[in-house]
């Protein structure tokens, strides 16, 4: 039997790597700009073609390359940041591999122009699959310009897995944006297929998030400061009434490099306990400084996930320094300097007379008159219509169940039905107790009338005045993507300037104060990869849209109101079950409830 191991050739073993490291083009982008920030840019623009698909170039103004060190940084395992295995553990620089730009090389056309700010002239190399096609001496400016073309031309396989133009944009913005918090001393530039997305010029972290996230965000920023012998934190959480009722800003960055992390996410949310409106995430931006001896940014190829060496002291200390945060906020006075707050005291009643409390009866009411109006018990008005009912099951064979229902539901009168709770409705038939919840039902009631307006021209209900929505570059593309979806349920929505969108119109029964809500969760959904979104967009924003209507129904005001509500539950597809498989119906027998009272013993 003949061997059958043997070693992989390089242009192979490269590109296997590469797999590792480049995943999609905001991976090349993340490290093309590590790069620059290691290079101690102070200016960093980044083009993009076609989502990066065709084209990502990142030019900074950082110290350059000689030539000879240009054509070593694309091998593999080459690297300025580290010499020893010692030196793994204090690490400050972003990228330290030496696997980055070998594998960017191994699976693109790339163009790298460098020159030393002491020299006259650069150089100017052309690599393709890791093979180098040019290297010689060009004219250009301080700094390094890296093009990356055609990303994976030579590994068609991945290349055709990548997602959207409008996915791989949001990505690529994405990791644009994550770059640009974590370094906000340096300047950036963002473009995409012409047009100019971001331009943000040094700052401090304040200042980033303002650029990024609008003037509104310099109000609901609370400064978060701890400086302890083990770690430092600075940064900023959003104040509890302004965070958003799906995952936005949460960022954590750790020596500069972001970082994802559950436990420490946990800390946080901790902090915020008891302060949050229902339903809504905490908002963040939290840079923290550590010896790097104590952390390890070595276990995954992107470097995003950490491993501490303490890791409940740091959780400790960073749930004490958020809560301390929200507390100074808390209990923080609004000033009236024209007036002193003390003696806002309202007026004395001393010297008036004390009036004695009255209580007012109906003299004419009378419990024992036999001349009031008499409920008919529920079984009672069944027994009445036996007849109806036989009629009903006899033809239950040729007519679908839910028509009997709905005709059973139609006749019951509206007196059988008792509102409990103020969310659920009671009804006893037939000796069986059923209770619905109408939050749900409503659910599945709006929910088959918005299936049902698509299917017809869909109605717009006029706003008073245009609404303007303003989102970040990353939210505005995957919006701008879902636009003809919101138009078939009555949205009159259209793009209105940079970043943002104008309504001029919603569905009829929709509140304008859901409006951003719902966009929110629908955004939320494409970044979670949420299935249903992508098999079936028009049922999912349908299911989004019939919530929002919900929380914006009042619960029926009186028991005619109540069947009325009962009989257009029973006029839906499945008015067992909200479109989510949320029940909206129970029952409890009358034995069930005996059951219940039946004590273990005869005494």
């Amino acid at each position: 039997m003949s061997d059958i191991i043997q070693l992989l050739p390089d242009h192979v073993a490269s590109q296997i790597a590469a797999g590792e490291v480049i995943q999609r083009p905001a991976s090349a982008l993340k490290e093309m700009m590590e790069n620059s920030v290691d290079a101690g840019a102070g200016s960093i623009q980044v083009i993009l073609k076609e989502a990066g698909k065709t084209l990502i170039q990142v030019i900074d103004n950082g110290c350059g390359m000689s030539m000879n060190d240009a054509r070593m940084c694309f091998e593999r395992h080459a690297t300025s940041k580290i010499k020893t295995a010692d030196e793994l553990s204090y690490i400050r620089t972003m990228g330290f591999r030496g696997e980055a730009l070998a594998s960017i090389a191994a699976i693109a056309q790339v163009e790298l122009k460098t020159k030393l700010h002491e020299e006259e002239t650069g150089t100017l190399l052309i690599i393709e699959g890791s093979e180098l096609k040019t290297q010689e001496q060009t004219a250009c400016n301080n700094g390094t310009s890296l093009a990356v073309r055609n990303l994976f031309f030579n590994v068609p396989a991945r290349r055709n897995f990548l997602k959207s133009n409008a996915a791989e944009t949001r990505h690529l913005i994405d990791e644009f944006e994550r770059q640009a918090l974590a370094h906000p001393g340096i300047a950036y530039r963002l473009q995409h297929d012409g047009n100019e997305i971001h331009q943000f010029p040094a700052g401090n972290l304040k200042q980033r998030i303002i650029q990024l996230y609008g003037n509104q965000y310099n109000e609901r920023l609370v400064p978060v400061e701890e400086n302890t012998t083990a770690l430092n934190i600075s940064g900023y959480v959003i104040k509890p009434e302004f965070c958003r009722k799906s995952r936005g800003e949460q960022f954590f960055f750790l020596n500069g490099r972001f970082i994802k992390d559950g436990y420490l996410h946990h800390a946080v949310t901790g902090a915020f306990a008891g302060l949050l409106p229902k339903d809504a995430y905490a908002s963040y931006f939290i840079h923290l400084a550590m010896d790097p001896a104590s952390i390890d940014v070595n276990i995954h190829p992107t470097k995003t996930e950490i491993k501490f060496q303490d890791e409940r002291l740091v959780y400790s200390i960073l749930k004490s320094a958020v809560k301390r945060a929200l507390g100074k906020f808390s209990i923080m006075p609004s000033l009236d300097f024209d007036q002193e707050a003390a003696f806002q005291l309202p007026p004395s009643k001393f010297k008036e007379t004390p009036k004695m409390p009255t209580v007012k009866v109906d003299p004419s009411y009378n419990p024992f008159n036999s001349d009031r109006k008499e409920i008919t018990p529920v079984k009672e008005w069944i027994k009445m219509h036996e007849e109806t009912a036989a009629m009903a099951s006899s033809t239950a064979v040729e007519q679908p169940e839910k028509t009997v229902q709905k005709r059973f539901w139609e006749e019951l009168p509206a007196e059988v039905f008792t509102p409990v709770l103020g969310k659920y409705v009671m009804f006893e038939t037939d000796g069986t107790l059923y209770f619905v919840d109408v939050y749900a039902a409503q659910v599945r009631v709006h929910f088959d009338n918005l299936i049902a307006e698509t299917k017809h021209r869909h109605r717009s209900q006029q706003t008073l005045f245009p609404k303007m929505l303003e989102f970040n570059a990353a939210d505005f593309v995957l919006l701008n993507d879902t636009i003809e979806e919101l138009k078939k349920f009555g949205f009159d929505i259209s793009e209105f300037g940079k970043n943002t969108f104008i309504i001029n119109g919603i569905p009829p029964g929709f509140a304008e104060t859901d409006i951003r809500t719902v966009l929110d969760q629908l955004l939320d959904d494409v970044k979670q990869n949420v299935p249903e979104l992508k098999s079936n967009p028009l049922h999912h924003l349908a299911r989004r849209l019939a919530h929002a209507r919900a929380r914006a129904s009042a619960f029926p005001k009186n028991k005619e109101e109540i069947k009325h509500f009962i009989e257009q539950l029973f006029n839906t597809e499945n008015p067992n079950h909200t479109p989510g498989g949320r029940k909206i119906m129970t029952s409890i027998s009358q034995e069930e409830l005996t059951q219940k009272f039946r004590s273990p013993s005869r005494l």
